[in-house]
C-alpha cells in the first residue's frame, strides 16, 4: 500500500508528542471548523497503547487522546463496513437505510448524508483511499461517492481548497483489514508473548502471530494518522480542525467481525479540537457513531436535518453537558445511557443469499441481542456459498482455520468452535460484571429472568419507536433480496485489498485447508 502524505522521511517523524500539539489561540472558535474524520477499517477496543493494550504502539492517537477527549463506549452502528459507514454518513440506524443496511449494497439516492449538506453550505469536501464501501452508489444516480470527491491524498486536497475554505475530509484508511502479510508484526519487533489473546479465540502461537500481524497494521494507521496532524499543523490549520479517529468495525476475527459482541462493535474513539474540546479528558459514556453526523453539521453552525434520527454528540465533546442530552438512545433513555447495534446481510454465504439479522443494546450492565434467525448460521453457511467459504461471514484467516480443526491448547475446555460457528438462539443475554468477555449466555437461567424481560421490552418499545421493519414482519425478506454487488465493485473501490488471499476455501464440509505450517496435515 502507498504511503500517505510525505516522504520516506517523514516517516521518522510520525509521533505527536503532547509538546508538538500547539495550544488553542482563542476560548471562542470560528462559526465553522474544519472536520477531519479519520476512519479505520476493522480496528476493535481496546487496541491502543493508551487504552491499557501493552503490544501495539499507537503514539499519534495517544497524543490526540492526550490533547482532546477520549471515549471507551463508542460503537458503530453496525458491525459491517457499508452498513456502518452508511449510518455514520446518514445519522440513522441501519435499518432506515433502505438498501444501505446491507453489505456490498446500493445507496439510496433519497439518502441525505453530511458531507453534501457541508458542500451546499461552502466546505470543500473529498475523501482518500476507502468511503462509503464496498457497494455500488453509482446504480442510484449519485455522481459521487457519498463520502464526496475521491482525493489522492490530503496534502493535495488542502492545496486545491481556497485559503479560507472550511474543509470536511474524509481518509479511510483501509488498516487493519486483511489480507495480513504472514509474519509482519514479528518482523517490527513485536514479541509473541506481549499479546493478550481475547477469550473467545484459543491461545496457540499462530493465533499470537496472526494478532501481531493486525497489530502491525494498526501501528501503520497510527503512522499515517501521525503524517495528517503534522500536516495540519504545519499549516496552521489544527487549532480549528475537530478531529475523530475512530473505525467502521471490529477486527477480523471469528466472533468479533459482522458479530454485535464487543469485538465487532465496541470502537477506539478520540475527539480532537484545541478550539472547542477540553484536552486530557475522557467519556466513559455510551455512543453510537451514526451521532457523527449530526454532530459535524452542529460543529458546523448548521441545522441538523430532520431524518437524521440520532442525536447530536457536541455538548459530549465539549464536556458543557456529558451525559446529558435528547433521548436519541430510546424511550427514557439519556445519551450515553445505552446504544442500540444492528445488523443484517453481510456477505453472501448463506444459500438464497440470506441474511442474519439481529439487533442489540449494550449499557454498562447487559449485552442483549435478539436474533431474528436461530434456524440460520450465524457466520454463514458451513458450506461454501458464494463469498470467502464455509462460514464465510468470518474472514478468512489462520485463526479461523484453525478453530475449525478444532486446535486449541492443552487444557483449554472453551468450546471456540460453538462461540464462533455454532446456531444461536432467538435471545442472548450477557451479565457483564461477571462476563465481560460475553462469552455465557444467561437469557435461559432463572436468575436473570427480570433483566431479560427488561431489555426485551425496552428493545421492542425503541425499534417500534423507530419504525424498524422487523418489528411488523420479523423475518421480512427485504434484505434477503437486496442486490448484492460484490462482483461489480465500483471502480474506486480496491477489491484486492477488501478480498483476503489467504486463500483458505474450505471443500464442502469445511476440513479440508490448503497446507499451512500452523495446520494439522490434511486427512488422506
Amino acid at each position: 500500500m502507498r504511503l500517505f502524505l510525505l516522504p520516506l522521511i517523514a516517516l521518522l517523524v510520525t509521533t505527536c508528542s503532547d509538546a508538538q500539539l500547539p495550544k488553542p489561540t482563542s476560548l471562542t472558535p470560528p462559526n465553522q471548523p474544519n472536520i477531519l474524520l479519520f476512519l479505520a477499517d476493522d480496528w476493535s477496543y481496546p487496541h491502543a497503547t493508551i487504552y491499557g493494550d501493552n503490544t501495539v504502539k499507537t503514539p499519534n492517537f495517544d497524543a490526540l487522546a492526550r490533547g482532546g477527549r477520549r471515549f471507551t463506549n463508542a460503537y458503530c452502528a453496525s458491525p459491517s463496513c457499508s452498513p456502518s459507514r452508511a449510518s455514520l454518513l446518514t445519522g440513522r440506524y441501519p435499518h432506515q437505510n433502505g438498501a444501505a443496511g446491507n453489505l456490498w449494497s446500493e445507496f439510496p439516492a433519497e439518502l441525505t448524508v453530511y458531507p453534501e449538506v457541508l458542500e451546499a453550505a461552502g466546505y470543500r469536501t473529498g475523501f482518500d483511499q476507502k468511503g462509503w464501501a464496498p457497494g455500488d452508489w453509482r446504480a442510484s444516480g449519485r455522481t459521487q461517492n457519498p463520502t464526496g470527491k475521491h482525493k489522492q491524498d490530503l496534502r493535495d486536497f488542502l492545496d486545491e481548497k481556497a485559503p479560507d475554505q472550511p474543509f470536511c475530509f474524509w481518509f479511510g484508511t483501509y488498516d487493519p483489514h486483511r489480507k495480513y502479510e504472514r509474519g509482519l508484526g514479528v518482523l517490527t519487533g513485536m514479541k509473541p508473548d506481549s499479546v493478550e489473546v481475547p477469550a473467545f479465540l484459543p491461545d496457540l502461537p499462530c493465533v499470537r502471530n496472526d494478532l501481531l500481524d493486525y497489530y502491525a497494521e494498526i501501528e501503520r494507521l497510527d503512522r499515517h494518522l501521525g503524517q495528517a496532524v503534522e500536516l495540519l499543523r504545519a499549516r496552521g490549520e489544527l487549532d480549528n480542525t475537530l478531529i475523530i479517529v475512530t473505525s467502521d468495525n471490529g477486527m477480523p476475527f471469528p466472533r468479533a467481525k459482522a458479530n454485535l459482541y464487543d469485538a465487532g462493535t465496541r470502537m477506539p474513539f478520540v475527539a480532537h479540537w484545541p478550539a472547542r474540546i477540553p484536552a486530557g479528558t475522557t467519556y466513559d459514556g455510551f455512543i453510537n457513531l451514526a451521532s457523527l453526523a449530526p454532530t459535524f453539521l452542529d460543529a458546523a453552525g448548521l441545522d441538523v436535518p430532520a431524518e437524521m434520527t440520532l442525536p447530536s454528540l457536541l455538548p459530549v465533546l465539549t464536556g458543557e453537558a456529558a451525559g446529558a442530552g435528547g433521548s436519541g438512545n430510546g424511550p427514557g433513555r439519556k445519551l450515553g445511557e445505552e446504544v442500540l447495534i444492528e445488523r443484517e446481510r453481510h456477505a453472501q454465504v448463506r444459500a438464497g443469499n440470506a441474511s442474519y439479522a439481529a439487533r442489540a443494546l449494550r449499557n454498562d450492565s447487559f449485552l442483549y441481542i435478539r436474533n431474528y434467525y436461530p434456524d440460520r448460521w450465524p457466520a454463514g453457511d458451513p458450506v461454501a456459498v458464494q463469498s470467502v467459504g464455509a462460514y464465510g461471514d468470518v474472514d478468512n484467516s489462520i485463526s479461523k482455520m484453525l478453530i475449525l480443526a478444532h486446535q486449541q491448547p492443552a487444557g483449554d475446555t472453551t468450546d471456540h468452535f460453538h462461540l464462533a460457528f455454532a446456531k444461536r438462539p432467538a435471545e442472548e443475554l450477557y451479565h457483564l460484571a461477571t462476563d465481560p468477555n460475553q462469552l455465557t449466555n444467561v437469557a435461559s437461567d432463572p436468575t436473570y429472568a427480570a433483566p431479560l424481560t427488561e431489555h426485551r421490552t425496552r428493545l421492542l418499545a425503541q425499534l417500534t419507536e423507530l419504525n424498524d421493519p422487523r418489528i411488523d414482519n420479523p423475518q421480512t425478506a427485504f434484505y434477503d433480496t437486496v442486490r448484492y454487488v460484490a462482483d461489480d465493485a465500483t471502480p474506486d473501490f480496491n477489491l484486492e485489498a477488501y478480498i483476503s488471499d489467504y486463500r483458505y476455501q474450505s471443500i464442502e464440509n469445511g476440513t479440508h485447508f490448503r497446507e499451512h505450517p500452523c495446520l494439522p496435515a490434511e486427512p488422506e
